[in-house]
């Protein structure tokens, strides 16, 4: 746009771009933290209860302990080393309502930060709106006071406007998207989580029956 560069298009803008502009930074932010945080989990989760179900059908519940506690830096690998830990003095209708508790504890952390996401997508088109409606309310303005002119004189006015929305809209869609991966995501995670204690509660029923472990 001649006369008018982006950059100053958003300086102008600030009541809206501004905090548009801080919302993309931390959209970024947290869809790579989570891509960090939620790599291999499936195939983690998996491969551990796994690993650690033969030695669980054998009886050597310790065996499978130190391999569980060797992963506690997956969800998979502090669950099981919670339930290992426990299994001698509790029940197996225990184990597996404790379990589920600890899946589901794990599971809400997963989800983290994405509340984020999801306020930013829906709220970003709103403040690239409301820095529009000012824009154009303010160009208009500027009109009435120069008494002359026509759509000439607010044609700058309002394509600075419209680079609010635009904004708004681009830190949404970003935010969406990620948002419903993640989300997604989480929920083969969460699947994963329960197939893999499922197979352990079962090799550790099948150690206790045939080796009184």
């Amino acid at each position: 746009m001649e006369g008018l560069s982006v950059l100053e298009m958003i300086h102008q803008g600030a009541l809206a771009t501004y905090p548009l502009i801080a919302f993309s930074v931390i959209t970024v932010s947290i869809v790579f933290e989570r891509l960090w945080s939620l790599r291999n989990l499936v195939k983690d989760s998996l491969g551990l209860a796994n690993g650690i179900c033969p030695s669980l059908e054998q009886g050597q519940v310790g065996e499978a302990l130190g391999r569980a506690r060797g992963m506690v830096n997956t969800p998979a690998g502090r669950i099981f080393s919670d339930i290992l830990a426990r299994q001698s003095s509790e029940q197996m209708e225990y184990l597996a309502e404790l379990t589920e508790e600890k899946r589901y504890e794990e599971v809400e952390a997963l989800k983290g930060p994405l509340w984020v996401l999801g306020t930013v997508g829906a709220s970003a088109p709103f403040i690239g709106l409301f820095g529009t409606v000012v824009g154009i309310i303010k160009a208009f303005h500027n009109m009435a006071v120069m008494g002359s002119g026509g759509f000439a004189v607010v044609a700058a006015g309002i394509s600075e406007a419209l680079v609010a929305t635009g904004l708004g809209l681009g830190v949404a869609i970003i935010a969406v998207i990620f948002f419903n991966y993640f989300q997604t995501r989480i929920e083969r995670i969460e699947a994963a989580l329960t197939i893999a204690s499922n197979r352990v509660l079962d090799a550790l029923h099948i150690g206790k029956q045939a080796h009184g472990v």
